[in-house]
């Protein structure tokens, strides 16, 4: 009888606490059934939450994951990283990537309104929408000393959080693993992965086939330096404007000029492009839609938000959208955001105590592919920010042998871009009239290219 006592007794421990680990777990995996905004049920499936990556300091880093809507057991998953530094995860979920988007031209005034989004990259693979560095969107630390953070140490942190991530979603765990940004992100993707490619542990843990950047910053001297030529080849600054600018400064666009004549020719070609939109050279400029800083800003109101006069065309509408939703405290609430971690939301934020602290990207990509890592890398060719010429002169030094020639890639049976792939497994392409970032501008055509680029043929 004592015998069976203990047994009962025994097995009820058993059931407890492994009712007590499910709910541990049901509480870091918040899952989002319904938003304010969205009419009726999320057509797929949303989680949200915190994993802590520094103990010492508290720091917090939230995210967004939304499983694939194909075949989630086997399709990628892809860690994304927005650029900025301090561009929120959200923003890549709402205007590049994501499966959700605002109704900016329905809109009027009030609660802003979210539509499905039928080109996410959701439908072919899993997402971690990640903000990071700490102090992006909603990721927080508890002493003040957590946000006094290096790039690299970011990229560390990424590592961390991965790890324990998988460890809570082992079902997951086999899934082959892409590390993903756009942006200044060209900087912290190939830092992270690499941190996992040198971590023996993390490697044990974590599938990483490879990584991918779009319109991604990655050195100084290519990224501004790409921008004169590209004006040039749109038809921005004139021929003679150029052959000034280039027998002059001998081509350092980025140093500060060391001759009167550098200087004339660039100060002609800024005073004729000044008024060019930067992130798409066809589009418009509307002026920034920025928020105070997130841990010490005070949220906007609906009755303080500007009724948006601008013309639909005007992306920023959109961005402006995003302020009222996130601030909303349900919305808050049902994201499961910490009460105090933060004050008013940011889309982009700058993060004074954030430490740049490699000055090219480029070593970490040749030390990725030749340890045999998968590389995309695609620009938007509309984009004067970080220009695909740019890209291709940094890939250039590279000196990569060419194994498939410069050719077309295809979209809904149309010219999407164009692609190079070179040996070391490194796929160059660029995206027909996209801008900064691709895939907002693109959305359809990108999605066939991730969907291509991680199929078993790996050819766009």
């Amino acid at each position: 009888m004592a015998s069976s006592c203990s047994l009962l007794l025994l097995l009820l421990v058993v059931v407890v606490t492994a009712a007590a680990t499910a709910a541990a777990a049901s509480g870091r995996r918040n899952v989002v059934t319904q938003v304010k905004g969205f009419e009726g049920r999320l057509p797929f499936h949303l989680e949200t939450g915190y994993v802590e990556v520094d103990e010492h300091a508290g720091v917090e880093l939230f995210y967004y994951f939304i499983q694939s809507e194909r075949r989630p057991s086997d399709d990628p998953l892809i860690l994304w990283i927005t650029g900025g530094p301090g561009c929120s995860a959200l923003s890549g979920l709402l205007f590049e990537i994501g499966p959700l988007k605002f109704d900016v031209a329905g809109y009027e005034e009030g609660f802003p309104r979210l539509v499905y989004f039928q080109d996410s990259w959701t439908k072919v693979s899993n997402v971690i929408f990640l903000d990071a560095p700490v102090g992006t969107g909603f990721s927080y630390a508890r002493e003040e000393q957590g946000y006094n953070v290096s790039l690299t140490q970011t990229g560390r942190q990424l590592v961390v959080f991965l790890t324990k991530w998988v460890d809570d979603h082992p079902e997951l765990a086999s899934n082959p693993l892409y590390i993903g940004g756009d942006s200044y992100s060209g900087y912290t993707v190939p830092v992270a992965a690499l941190e996992i490619a040198k971590d023996e542990e993390a490697k044990k843990k974590l599938n990483l086939k490879g990584y991918l950047v779009g319109n991604a910053a990655t050195d100084i001297k290519y990224d501004s330096g790409g921008k004169v030529p590209f004006m040039h080849g749109m038809g921005l600054i004139s021929d003679e404007m150029y052959e000034a600018a280039r027998s002059s400064c001998r081509g350092d666009y980025v140093s500060t000029p060391t001759n009167a004549e550098c200087a004339s020719a660039l100060q002609a070609i800024n005073s004729a492009t000044f008024a060019i939109n930067p992130v798409h050279i066809l589009e418009p400029i509307c002026g920034f839609a920025l928020q105070q800083h997130p841990r010490r800003g005070r949220a906007m109101t609906m009755a303080e938000m500007p009724r948006l006069r601008l013309p639909v065309e005007c992306r920023d509408n959109g961005y402006r959208l995003s302020y009222l939703w996130a601030d909303d405290p349900e919305v808050r609430a049902t994201l499961g955001i910490h009460n105090g971690s933060i004050g008013a939301w940011s889309r982009c934020t700058a993060l004074p105590s954030f430490r740049h602290d490699v000055e090219s990207a480029i070593p970490y990509h040749v030390d990725l592919t030749q340890r045999g890592y998968r590389a995309l890398v695609y620009n938007g060719d509309h984009d004067m920010d970080m220009t695909f010429v740019g890209t291709q002169a940094w890939i250039r030094t590279l000196a990569y042998k060419v194994v498939s020639p410069w050719r077309p890639w295809y979209s809904n049976r149309q010219v999407a871009g164009f692609t190079t792939v070179y040996d070391h497994n490194l796929t160059f392409a660029t995206v027909k009239g996209g801008g900064h970032t691709a895939p907002e501008y693109r959305p359809k055509e990108c999605l066939d290219m991730l969907d291509r680029w991680t199929s078993p043929a790996g050819q766009l």
